[in-house]
């Protein structure tokens, strides 16, 4: 009696969990057939194209109506070949030939309007000595332009165009770019049309290259190509940070290293022009050299840092204070200097007429200097 209740406990567990095990099966397999949706497949992640590297085309439509491309001509003598000046020569032929014959000469480059009086920001080797000048904006228009002034020392010139209803840039913060950060040029490369290039920010600050005077350029590689020269470098965001200027290369074409002027310093070249009429900066009358450890060795000077005295002006602000060839500067209104360009550009920051203090070694000994700056002479007279 006992066997046969344990045999039909048994075969009733059994089927109780067989059943179960299938209904869970069921469920688990195909939960439409008991009337409940399966769970929804996870939704598929959408990038937005502002978001970040998928695309830069909202930045680009930003920033690319207001860059302009810029036509410049001049007309220009050429020169006569001296044998036609002869008088044998002209007895014989005449003096047709050595009448002056003059060329037209095209130049090609980019612009950014900077506000809605038709403020053009170019470079100034784009439209340096020309007698006509015209700029096509992206919608077709095209107007005339006029020269409000041009600073060769940092290679920016201001335009005027004449229209109306003029879109204009948004500017970045040109001292806040890191090494890496994603830039744009925007130009017109080889007169092909307005073309965008991307690269990053190779390096900042970028000075004593030869190509101007004062120096503090945004290396690039994104391509600048003829052409580029003036447009816009642009951040993410579509905000101008920099105007390309120049290309580093022995063929005319981009290597993947460019450089543009910082938007803050062409801004301020800018104002002051539309004040003044022209840039106006300390001066000392003073030139030299940056002191490396083989010229100080050679020298017998213990210091290893500042700018040897080459050469003072007769009659300049560095001769009226006091400096001498042989000094050597190390500081200027207590701020230490270790190279020219710094020192070129704290003293072309100094308004002319105001002190500054030069501190210098000589024979060993650490003296100041108190020097009246003066104004730095146009690009020609110095």
């Amino acid at each position: 009696m006992r066997m046969k209740w344990y045999r039909l406990f048994t075969f009733l567990f059994t089927s109780v969990a067989t059943g179960l095990a299938a209904a869970f099966l069921v469920l688990l397999l195909r939960p439409d057939l008991v009337g409940r949706e399966p769970p929804p497949p996870p939704a598929a992640v959408v990038v937005e194209r502002s978001s970040g590297p998928v695309s830069y085309a909202d930045a680009v439509q930003r920033a690319a109506p207001s860059v302009v491309n810029v036509f410049a001509s001049k007309v220009t003598r050429q020169t006569t070949n001296p044998l036609f000046e002869d008088p044998l020569f002209k007895r014989f032929f005449g003096d047709q030939l050595s009448k002056p014959r003059y060329k037209r000469e095209n130049n090609l480059g980019s612009g950014v309007i900077v506000d809605g009086n038709g403020y053009v920001l170019t470079n100034n080797h784009v439209i340096d000595g020309a007698s006509e000048i015209q700029v096509v904006l992206g919608d077709g228009r095209t107007m005339p332009a006029r020269i409000v002034g041009s600073d060769p020392e940092t290679d920016i010139a201001v335009l005027q165009a004449a229209g109306e209803r003029l879109p204009v840039a948004s500017f970045g913060d040109s001292d806040q770019l890191q090494v890496g950060d994603v830039v744009m040029a925007i130009g017109n490369p080889f007169g092909v049309g307005q073309t965008v290039t991307m690269g990053i920010v190779g390096a900042t600050g970028r000075s004593e290259l030869g190509i101007t005077d004062f120096e503090n350029f945004i290396q690039t590689d994104a391509a600048i190509n003829p052409g580029n020269s003036g447009g816009a470098l642009i951040d993410a965001l579509g905000q101008v940070v920099g105007i390309n200027t120049a290309i580093f290369s022995q063929s005319g074409g981009s290597h993947g290293i460019g450089f543009a002027v910082p938007i803050r310093l062409a801004r301020d070249v800018m104002e002051q022009i539309e004040k003044q009429g022209r840039v106006i900066r300390g001066w000392l009358g003073i030139s030299g050299q940056n002191l490396t450890p083989m010229l100080a060795e050679s020298l017998k000077i213990s210091m290893r840092e500042g700018i040897l005295v080459s050469g003072v002006l007769e009659g300049g602000p560095g001769e009226k204070a006091g400096i001498k060839p042989g000094d050597l500067i190390v500081g200027l209104d207590r701020k230490p200097v270790t190279s020219s360009q710094q020192m070129l550009r704290l003293v072309a920051e100094k308004p002319p007429g105001s002190p500054l203090s030069v501190t210098l070694v000589r024979d060993g000994t650490q003296q100041d200097q108190v020097a009246i700056v003066g104004e730095r002479p146009s690009l020609g007279e110095h």
